[in-house]
């Protein structure tokens, strides 16, 4: 099975994947470069680990990638969301906390509609939100309309990374028998890179939105997790094999 992230997401996976009897080939397949804003980057994160914040908004693996890469401190009273479990799990892999993840819609709006009551209300809060290039600024928006003083920066720029060109052979020959994919960016390297992908390699996506970015470039999609999580997707990975 094919694992299109590294770093510590990567790795748990890939534990589990084991644990389960499969043999997981980790190949990351995006990784992050500096915005053409560093600087802006670098003055956050000196304000964040001196306190100058009082919630983080952390919307994606990658951004926790960031984090670590930077060896980001977040203080004690800052309190941190993450947009899906997917997030969450990365961050809590990485040795951060986590204190809200959406429970209904894992996304910018779902934690705009639970953001509220997670928070008792209080406004206004002193909140950073990190965020790729590509990435519309939806959270960060809808937080200031609510009346929150709100910090917006970009953290990374997204970039494809090749594969080897074994794993390139691998897949093109039905050697793997199944492909994670976990985000709209993967799905646009596993397209980009490996071409159509054999009808006995089961392509298996994170979550609806993954699945819709994925079929909107041209990629099969034969299975979806049942919660934007990485257990359910492997739980999904697993019924759907022995389906078969």
């Amino acid at each position: 099975m094919l694992v299109p992230r590294g770093g510590p997401w990567g790795d748990q996976v890939s534990a589990n994947l084991r644990a389960k009897g499969a043999h997981p080939i980790v190949a990351p397949m995006i990784n992050f470069a500096a915005t053409d804003d560093a600087p802006a980057l670098e003055e956050a994160l000196t304000r964040l680990a001196a306190g100058g914040f009082d919630w983080m908004t952390i919307t994606s693996a990658t951004t926790v990638d960031v984090l670590s890469s930077h060896r980001a401190v977040v203080a004690a009273g800052t309190r941190i969301a993450a947009v899906g479990e997917t997030t969450a799990a990365a961050l809590i892999a990485a040795g951060y906390h986590v204190d809200i993840v959406p429970s209904e819609d894992n996304s910018a709006r779902g934690l705009l509609e639970e953001w509220e009551s997670a928070t008792a209300g209080v406004i206004p809060l002193r909140v950073l939100t990190l965020r790729s290039e590509i990435a519309k600024p939806l959270l960060s928006e809808g937080l200031r309309r609510i009346g929150h003083d709100v910090h917006s920066v970009v953290a990374y720029r997204t970039i494809g990374v090749p594969v080897s060109d074994q794993v390139v052979a691998d897949v093109k020959a039905g050697l793997v028998q199944a492909v994670l994919v976990t985000s709209g960016s993967v799905a646009r390297q596993v397209h980009d890179q490996f071409g159509p992908i054999p009808e006995n390699t089961l392509v298996a996506c994170i979550g609806p939105q993954t699945a819709k970015d994925a079929r909107s470039i041209g990629l099969r999609v034969d299975v979806i997790a049942d919660d934007r999580t990485a257990e359910s997707l492997i739980d999904a990975l697993e019924r759907a094999a022995e389906e078969r």
